[in-house]
């Protein structure tokens, strides 16, 4: 591998945040401490695509969920949109639910909602927004510690528990990229959608 190859390598793992400074790991930071414990509430007011919504309460009672965190101009997110819809369009009358949690980057702050519209228009998400312009949430649900990304998913089953946590980054279906970079993202797509096919078959 030519030095050139390894450069552009390493400059892929770093963005998808597979590097960090000084080389230190993290003790969780894939989340998989959280499996199994009740999803913690949202406590959002501003939604988009939806009246408020709550875990365990009205259109998401009794409903298997899987919430995604994610932001504008996010190239791992618009990777990982096509994944959101099509599970939507094949899930979704079995008794999925995805929503989707905007927060702002690089650092919490004001949202415009406008253009949080724009870029839902874009991605085409007819499923329900909510935005997390400060955080709350996500620190609720995720950052109590150190975490490699703040673009979260989570899978929850029926009752409101968390049953599979992706870190963050993108998954979609296919291994398209150099030096098979996207294996994992492939891989990851295919564990949520067997999670989701067997949450969905569960009875409330």
């Amino acid at each position: 591998m030519t030095r050139r190859h390894l450069l552009a390598a390493f400059s892929a793992l770093a963005a998808r945040g597979l590097l960090r400074a000084g080389g230190a790991k993290l003790e969780h930071p894939d989340g998989s401490e959280l499996v199994g414990k009740a999803a913690p509430p949202l406590r959002l007011t501003r939604w988009l695509n939806s009246p408020p919504l709550e875990i365990g309460h009205g259109d998401l009672r009794d409903k298997v969920v899987l919430l995604r965190w994610w932001t504008a101009g996010c190239p791992l997110c618009a990777a990982t949109a096509p994944a959101l819809i099509g599970f939507q369009q094949r899930y979704q009358s079995q008794g999925l639910r995805i929503v989707g949690v905007y927060h702002p980057k690089p650092d919490p702050g004001d949202v415009d909602l406008k253009s949080v519209k724009a870029a839902i228009a874009e991605k085409q998400f007819k499923f329900p927004v909510a935005v997390d312009a400060d955080w709350s949430a996500l620190k609720r649900w995720w950052l109590s510690t150190d975490r490699d990304f703040t673009s979260v998913s989570f899978l929850l089953d029926r009752r409101g528990v968390i049953r599979y946590v992706h870190p963050g980054g993108e998954f979609h279906e296919g291994n398209e990229g150099g030096f098979d970079t996207h294996a994992t993202c492939n891989r990851d797509y295919h564990v949520i959608e067997g999670d989701i096919r067997r949450l969905v078959a569960q009875r409330a």
